[in-house]
């Protein structure tokens, strides 16, 4: 209705901008379709833009300056929604906590702050909802999560279930193992270890001096630290006995 009045306002305007019978003929020539109009105009006139519109078409009021014209669009622009009627297709503004909308009634995006829920922009979300800010819409969230970014991605899990690549777990699956400080899943790490180095000297015990008979030992580092529940280091020495009384004949002769 306040739409329609505002028309209405429009072509009186527009009228009262000519004197006599000649101004009602010149409004007549003016409000008539011609080369000037925008596109989707079915009148229009200098002063004020579109006042009527083709079928199909949406009227809309858009701010020039400090007056008023009407605009003929195809679809609405963001903040406003068709409202279609026999009489005139109208773009209608959506409510104040809507950034867009379907109707009046049913919005489709709420502006920073608040967060839509079933058509409604809330201030809050209800339990069992998290609100989404970047989507600013109230998530349902997996089972067992508190927070979420979407429907099948939590951010941070209930108080006694782990978290793993966005969903909650009672036990950490096979490869993981349990972060208790911060009730995560992280991957389950084996040890590893390098190759065995050379034999060392032939030394007896308790002695650093090389002798004919004694043992020699080698070694081998640690190159990757076993997690809490991986497997752990095998042996990183050996020791054997060494000396070959015939070898060293042989060497010396």
């Amino acid at each position: 209705m306040r739409m329609r009045s505002l028309i209405w306002i429009l072509h009186l305007m527009n009228l009262s901008s000519c004197q006599g019978g000649t101004g009602a003929l010149r409004w007549k020539r003016s409000s008539s379709v011609s080369s000037d109009c925008q596109a989707g105009c079915a009148t229009c006139s200098a002063l004020n833009g579109c006042l009527s519109c083709k079928p199909r078409f949406f009227f809309h009021l858009e701010l020039d300056g400090i007056r008023q014209r009407g605009t003929c669009l195809s679809s609405c622009p963001r903040g406003y929604f068709g409202a279609r009627s026999p009489l005139i297709s109208t773009c209608t503004k959506c409510k104040a906590d809507c950034a867009s909308c379907f109707s009046e009634n049913f919005c489709t995006r709420c502006h920073p702050g608040r967060f839509l829920l079933r058509g409604k922009c809330e201030s809050s979300c209800p339990n069992g909802l998290t609100a989404n800010t970047a989507l600013r819409e109230c998530t349902e969230c997996p089972a067992g999560c508190e927070q979420c970014v979407r429907r099948n991605m939590c951010t941070r899990c209930r108080a006694d279930l782990y978290h793993l690549h966005g969903q909650c777990h009672h036990t950490c699956p096979n490869n993981f193992e349990p972060y208790v400080q911060l009730m995560q899943c992280v991957p389950r790490i084996h040890c590893q270890v390098g190759q065995w180095t050379s034999w060392g000297p032939c030394v007896r015990k308790r002695s650093t001096a090389v002798h004919r008979r004694g043992e020699e030992a080698r070694t081998r580092r640690v190159l990757r630290t076993p997690s809490v529940f991986g497997d752990p280091c095998p042996r990183l020495s050996e020791i054997r006995k060494c000396g070959n009384t015939k070898r060293q004949r042989t060497r010396l002769s």
